[in-house]
């Protein structure tokens, strides 16, 4: 699929507000509306759109802290984890990564209680580093590779 500057403006748009009208995209983007319709259609059926989502504030909803943990899984231990890390609610995000740790997780817990707890779990499966996130310098960055894309 061709992926032009009025593509990536269109994906910009829904990146930052996945809830605006086919018409207000329009505008922003120089076409009309039912031709942003149908590019909305296309990026999907090719897979580069894979979904909308509600950005909800853990923090409002009592979770305190939010935190990185890298571990590095023991002997025998890494597939184990891997099926119940999917189990832990703490855990919004999760990466198989390479280098010293094999997984990243970012999570949520609503106090050094929580924290200390959730420690406790992940240590029968390996080493683990924490860092409390003080505050997002970007987040949820909207896709810039358009002078990258063939």
């Amino acid at each position: 699929m061709n992926i032009d500057s009025v593509n990536f403006k269109i994906l910009s748009c829904l990146q930052s507000n996945s809830r605006q009208t086919n018409t207000a995209i329009a505008k922003l983007v120089g076409i009309s509306s039912p031709a942003v319709a149908e590019r909305i259609r296309k990026l999907e059926d090719a897979g580069i759109i894979q979904g909308y989502k509600t950005k909800i504030s853990s923090h409002e909803l009592g979770f305190q802290l939010r935190a990185i943990v890298t571990m590095r899984a023991f002997m025998g231990k890494l597939k184990p984890f891997l099926s119940k890390v999917k189990t832990f609610d703490e855990v919004i995000n999760c990466y198989r990564v390479t280098g010293n740790e094999n997984i990243v997780m970012e999570v949520i817990l609503k106090n050094q209680k929580h924290l200390e707890q959730f420690i406790d779990e992940l240590i029968t499966y390996g080493e683990t580093k924490t860092q409390i996130i003080l505050s997002a310098v970007i987040e949820d960055q909207i896709i810039k590779a358009q002078k990258h894309v063939g």
